[in-house]
């Protein structure tokens, strides 16, 4: 019982900080997104939500710069004013736009948001038993330590994530007559637009990113053209 008292209190506090955030965050997007109005992307929202037998798809655009798409945990979707902007000034497409549309409807779709949830309170426990144990056994290094296991674990479970929304946007996008070549050619441009966004910083190895890399995202939507016969 000494021994789980310690681990009890870990999950207890990861709890309550997540449930902290996350009512935070629903705050922030309430208080600065506003629908997003836009007769082409309307079109293509109209054809993915008839594939998957909805009677619309809404999304709001949240006011930030930065460009990124987000699905919220109550499974609202959100793309950033930055995102919009690069569009309306034609530097994405509206079928682009449509391919992010579609990856952050498969997070929701797929149950991400609650997934990571649970991942998160994991993480958060493993990191505060293993800061307590190495930070004795190894003073001031072992916190790093325990911070760099726990990232590295956050890290690879977004980046499985990420792969199963892209295969979900993918088999939307065909759904939907889109297609995915505009998934494709979004990433492409994706190391322009965002560069680091949502990254470990640049040089820092593979196991800290908590995005796949571009290439390794394209190479599995080309395989899935293979399969389903699409190329």
């Amino acid at each position: 019982m000494t021994y789980l008292a310690p681990l009890l209190l870990a999950v207890i506090y990861a709890l309550v900080s997540m449930r902290f955030s996350l009512w935070r965050s629903k705050r922030m997007l309430d208080e600065n997104s506003v629908p997003l109005r836009d007769p082409a992307l309307e079109e293509r929202m109209a054809h993915m939500a008839e594939a998957l037998g909805l009677p619309h798809i809404p999304v709001h655009v949240f006011q930030v710069d930065q460009v990124n798409g987000l699905a919220a945990p109550d499974g609202r979707i959100f793309l950033t004013k930055g995102f919009v902007q690069k569009y309306r000034h034609g530097e994405v497409s509206a079928d682009e736009m449509a391919s992010v549309i579609a990856h952050e409807l498969g997070h929701v779709a797929l149950g991400h948001a609650q997934r990571r949830m649970v991942d998160m309170t994991g993480t958060n426990a493993v990191f505060m038993v293993l800061a307590g144990v190495l930070n004795r056994v190894i003073p001031f290094v072992g916190l790093w330590i325990a911070n760099l296991i726990a990232g590295a674990f956050h890290a690879k479970l977004s980046r499985r994530d990420e792969f199963e929304a892209d295969a979900y946007a993918s088999a939307l996008l065909v759904k939907a007559g889109i297609g995915t070549a505009a998934q494709k050619s979004l990433f492409h441009k994706l190391d322009r637009l965002v560069g680091n966004a949502g990254n470990a910083p640049a040089g820092a190895t593979a196991w800290l990113r908590s995005h796949p890399p571009t290439q390794e995202r394209i190479h599995a939507i080309e395989d899935r053209e293979a399969r389903w016969n699409l190329s």
